[in-house]
């Protein structure tokens, strides 16, 4: 079988690639050399493991022996996964969508010798359709444009990367200027998402619809701000419409990663880290928010998939589970959609028996025809998406209820899995540490802080060099490597936080503390204001970018201000508010031109402009009186607010950020709560009502 150099790689990406007759190279020297010394131009391919189309692009193009001869006579191939490499991945796709008007993966753009694009676009199939040219057609006129006008394609490459330095150019506006944010800005945030809400399946935007944790992140907190009940009636509502789809596995818990149709219904079947982390934070919001319990129980059935699926036997997290899977097991090359998902009425019968398959089948919308309408793609032909289809409230039938989805669950986890990307990524487990230690926290569930403690010794002992500062972006099977990106910095640096004020380890905060000086070392423009997504140095990148679009997930920059502001609170340093205050002038005009890009720097500006508490507890970790308080703490949504926990291991340590923690007692040897505001502090009471009061 022939094997490229992509056999030596750890990314599963990769080495789904390393079997094609295509001459890949990862990014590297190796390959950037060779285009230089042939005169040769790259063919640089990006994607990531469990992407649908990179894997039919694969199929078509990569697998065929006559395409490969075609990449390998008049190009140096390069493979990126977007997830190991994000920095190479947002350069070449700022071009992609600057010159087509649209983006996605699989990533296919042209470079000249010095790295820079001159074309590009994304999918393209084997011979013309789709309105898409045929990708022999394309390699074959490409490698003719370079052979008879080079100089002229290396002086647009140029100025395309010109224009791209200049348009993702970010610093303060001027004084006086209307791009300066103010509490109005938080006003037209809102009615921004107001206007492209779906009053009808909730969410924002028509189809296919995505869930935006971060644009649900800012909306809380603009409920907690104004009272605006519209706001919080937003969120509830797309929470509990995107729980009843078919976006949510209904038997195993989590979320897909979109809806392709308006009702959330029928998803795009993978299964990403982020998505499950950001979406227990939203559930777990709005379960502290409205009291209403099942917001908790889909927290729980997210939280419990990821430690059931998705967690290494060491602790730390995989990235995501594939969309495609085996349809049947006798012919494992053929793959589907959802496969592993979906089911015939009578395969439900066959597994819960009769009655309470009668009474799943009416639960979640079986039908015996199969209850997908519109399939395109004739990828469900008789089969079933679970939903919530109509309530059933009899004891029996939910009792039944229960009994059938345990079976259906064992019976699915029988089938051939999808593929799991098997990766431990610094930023996406920074999500997911986040998301287990509040859920710790407000569900008083030590399995769940236990998970956020473990992913985070794992990140910390494995992927930080505590001589250096330096922090790794992704482990697999033994080995640490790549440098890490703002991204990681920023969401593991808010881990370390969340999970301080989970569990009141000194460490913790102490790593939080480190990790955000060095965040400031590496990315800060110390002249503009705001962060680089990489550090100074790579001769490889062409451009350097400051991230500001919180999409998917949140941006790097939103998070490192946001925790900086939130170090500033604990620790009192001037410098830490400096380089917040910095980076939010930066990002004005674009909180004011264009809010619904930055809901979560929004999040970032709003709490510049809040009165955080400073709740300082005095008392042993794990004292029931200790706990008292913190259960009537954690069960408020209060996003202005840091903890402290001040015992013999941490007052002195504390003490040299906040002096006067250490004249801080315990009131009758009771665990004393010390609620202050810009460092005035109230009477302290040891009494749990008196600390609830405080607290509103």
């Amino acid at each position: 079988m022939h094997t490229n150099r992509l056999i030596d790689e750890k990314s599963p990406y990769l080495l789904q690639h390393a079997h094609n007759p295509v001459d890949w190279y990862p990014w590297g020297p190796e390959a950037f050399q060779k285009a230089r010394q042939e005169g040769k131009p790259i063919f640089l391919s990006i994607g990531y493991s469990t992407c649908h189309w990179c894997h039919v692009m694969e199929r078509e193009s990569f697998e065929n022996e006559t395409i490969a001869a075609l990449m390998n006579r008049h190009f140096v191939a390069i493979k990126v996964d977007r997830e190991e490499r994000p920095d190479v991945d947002r350069i070449y796709m700022a071009f992609v969508q600057a010159t087509t008007g649209g983006g996605g993966w699989p990533m296919s753009v042209w470079l000249t010798t010095d790295l820079k694009p001159f074309y590009g676009g994304t999918y393209f199939p084997p011979e013309q359709r789709y309105g898409h040219p045929g990708f022999p057609m394309v390699l074959e006129r490409v490698a003719e444009a370079w052979q008879q006008d080079r100089g002229r394609i290396e002086e647009s490459s140029r100025q395309a990367v010109e224009q791209l330095t200049k348009q993702s150019a970010v610093g303060p506006a001027g004084p006086g200027s209307a791009l300066r944010p103010d509490k109005d800005t938080l006003d037209a945030g809102f009615y921004v998402f107001r206007r492209t809400f779906d009053s009808r399946y909730a969410g924002f935007g028509e189809a296919p619809k995505f869930p935006r944790p971060v644009a649900l992140n800012f909306l809380l907190r603009y409920y907690a701000r104004t009272k605006n009940q519209e706001a919080l009636d937003m969120v509830t509502a797309t929470l509990r419409e995107m729980a009843k789809g078919g976006m949510y596995d209904q038997l195993g818990g989590g979320f897909h990663r979109y809806s392709v149709d308006a009702r959330w219904f029928v998803p795009h079947f993978e299964k990403m880290l982020y998505d499950q982390a950001q979406l227990a934070v939203s559930y777990l919001e709005a379960f502290q928010i409205t009291g209403d319990t099942s917001y908790a129980e889909i927290a729980r059935g997210i939280l419990d998939y990821v430690l059931r699926d998705m967690r290494d036997p060491d602790g730390g997290f995989y990235s995501a589970e594939d969309a495609d899977s085996v349809i049947d097991p006798a012919h494992p090359e053929e793959k589907g959609e959802g496969a592993f998902y979906v089911w015939t009425q009578s395969e439900i019968e066959a597994v819960a028996g009769q009655p309470a398959a009668e009474w799943f089948c009416h639960r979640f919308g079986v039908e015996p025809g199969g209850n997908v309408e519109n399939d395109p793609h004739q990828e469900f032909t008789g089969r079933n998406i679970l939903y919530q289809a109509h309530p059933d409230e009899d004891p029996a039938h939910v009792a039944g209820i229960q009994e059938a989805a345990h079976s259906l669950l064992e019976a699915r986890n029988r089938r051939v899995r999808p593929h799991l990307d098997d990766k431990v990524l610094t930023a996406w487990n920074g999500l997911m540490i986040s998301a287990f230690a509040k859920a710790g926290a407000v569900l008083a569930e030590p399995r769940y802080a236990d998970a956020a403690r473990r992913a985070a010794d794992f990140i910390a002992n494995r992927m930080y060099d505590a001589e250096t500062g330096i922090l790794l972006r992704r482990y697999r099977q033994g080995a640490a490597a790549i440098p890490g990106f703002l991204d990681d910095y920023a969401f593991f640096t808010q881990a370390l936080l969340d999970l301080y004020e989970t569990d009141f380890e000194w460490r913790e905060l102490e790593l939080a503390i480190r990790l955000a000086e060095k965040t400031i070392e590496l990315f800060e423009d110390t002249e503009h204001g705001a962060f680089y997504s990489t550090a100074a140095g790579d001769p490889t990148l062409v451009m350097r970018i400051k991230e500001d679009y919180d999409g998917a997930e949140p941006s790097g920059n939103s998070i490192a201000v946001l925790n900086l502001l939130r170090l500033a609170q604990i620790t009192d340093r001037r410098d830490f508010q400096t380089s917040a205050a910095r980076a939010l002038e930066a990002f004005g005009s674009r909180m004011v031109a264009a809010p619904v890009g930055v809901p979560q720097m929004l999040v970032a500006y709003e709490f510049s402009i809040s009165k955080p508490k400073q709740i300082i507890l005095v008392g042993e970790r794990d004292a029931p009186d200790t706990r008292h308080l913190l259960d009537a703490l954690h069960s408020r949504f209060l996003p202005h607010r840091i903890a402290l926990l001040v015992n013999a291991e941490s007052r002195h340590a504390l003490a040299r950020y906040l002096p006067t923690v250490a004249n801080m007692t315990a009131i009758g040897g009771k665990a004393t709560a010390h609620v202050c505001e810009d460092y005035a502090c109230k009477l302290p009471t040891a009494d749990v009502a008196v600390f609830a009061q405080l607290l509103q």
